[in-house]
């Protein structure tokens, strides 16, 4: 079992990691010859099943294990790997691999960060050797989770500029998964959504949200919200087929709303619609277009789920990675998120966070 990839996107990377762990401390990571996988299951709230296209985060990348396309599951520890990702922000190369040490199977993720000084004359003692062309530097190693090797090249002695290498060694403890283990886990199905629209700005949206959902706890100290604080404040959040968005708050003592127009929703595939155009024709948004208004006044064609404040929230952490964001409405029982990515550079297409 063999794997290796040299790192092309770490923003992306570190910003995927870092909404993941949000909603969970271990991601399920499936690698393969066409994808990456990383899927978020939590004992209780939202679930992330995300598809990344290759290269939307690896440039070169190689794979092999005796499982069809040669498939590696891994369980992977959400905040080690976006501590280990963090150092690398300022890399000028990343790369990652499965390994083994003493017996623990790691994700080891080698960076390479430069480092400019300055330098000026100084006296020296007998023992101090100066710099020559090709001097070579050992090589040190700290506790067993990082080790340092530094290149230097004089230019001029006085006012001399040295230009440094260091490569950083991050590991991260992992469990490697059996096929069994995980055969059995598949992404949630729903029934064709009554609503679908593109989200306003998620980190607004966010904004929003956590300012209700701190009214909303607020309240809760006169004894008068409605909710425990097992569960968290409830909003409705509701969107109709004529590019309207509602986030609305009701308790005993307030209720509270904000309003998006002018979204778009956007239209079917036939080709990715089962019966095709006739699938459309009696797909349940198409019928919803019938009711509401533009200005969302009309009370008729708001699809409407009710949302745990705090879960909610964590969710909208996505909106760190950009992108568009497709949300599916599934009147009184789900709403779905659809994270699209570009792919790196505008190329493999788009990878998407369900």
């Amino acid at each position: 079992m063999r794997f290796r990839a040299s790192i092309q996107n770490i923003t992306t990377f570190t910003k995927l990691t870092a909404s993941l762990s949000t909603l969970g401390h271990i991601a399920w990571l499936r690698l393969d010859n066409t994808d990456i996988r990383f899927t978020v299951i939590p004992e209780q709230g939202s679930q992330v099943w995300s598809v990344l296209s290759i290269d939307t985060l690896f440039e070169s990348y190689n794979i092999q294990s005796a499982a069809p396309n040669n498939t590696i599951n891994l369980e992977v520890p959400l905040a080690a790997l976006q501590r280990a990702l963090k150092s690398a922000q300022n890399a000028v190369a990343a790369s990652i691999r499965l390994t083994k040490k003493d017996g623990i199977p790691l994700l080891s993720l080698t960076i390479t960060t430069p480092t400019i000084n300055g330098s000026h004359p100084t006296a020296f003692s007998d023992e101090t050797a100066f710099d020559q062309p090709g001097t070579s530097y050992p090589q040190t190693n700290g506790n067993g989770t990082s080790s340092q090797s530094m290149r230097e090249s004089s230019q001029d002695f006085f006012g001399a500029r040295q230009d440094r290498e260091t490569v950083i060694t991050q590991d991260v403890p992992i469990r490697v998964l059996a096929a069994q283990s995980v055969e059995g886990l598949h992404e949630p199905r729903c029934r064709e959504p009554d609503v679908h629209i593109n989200l306003p700005n998620l980190l607004q949206l966010k904004s929003i949200s956590d300012r209700f959902t701190r009214l909303a706890m607020s309240t809760s100290k006169t004894g008068k919200s409605g909710f425990s604080n097992s569960s968290g404040p409830r909003l409705e959040l509701s969107a109709n087929m004529h590019g309207c968005l509602r986030l609305a708050l009701n308790t005993d003592s307030l209720s509270i709303s904000s309003l998006w127009t002018g979204l778009e929703n956007p239209e079917l595939d036939p080709d990715a619609t089962a019966a095709g155009a006739e699938g459309i024709a009696n797909h349940p948004s198409t019928r919803m277009k019938e009711l509401g208004d533009s200005q969302g006044q009309s009370e008729e064609g708001w699809a409407t789920v009710r949302l745990d404040g705090r879960d909610w929230g964590k969710v909208l952490s996505v909106g760190r990675l950009g992108g568009r964001v497709i949300a599916c409405f599934c009147e009184g029982f789900a709403v779905v998120l659809y994270v699209f990515l570009a792919g790196a550079e505008g190329g493999g297409g788009e990878s998407v966070l369900t």
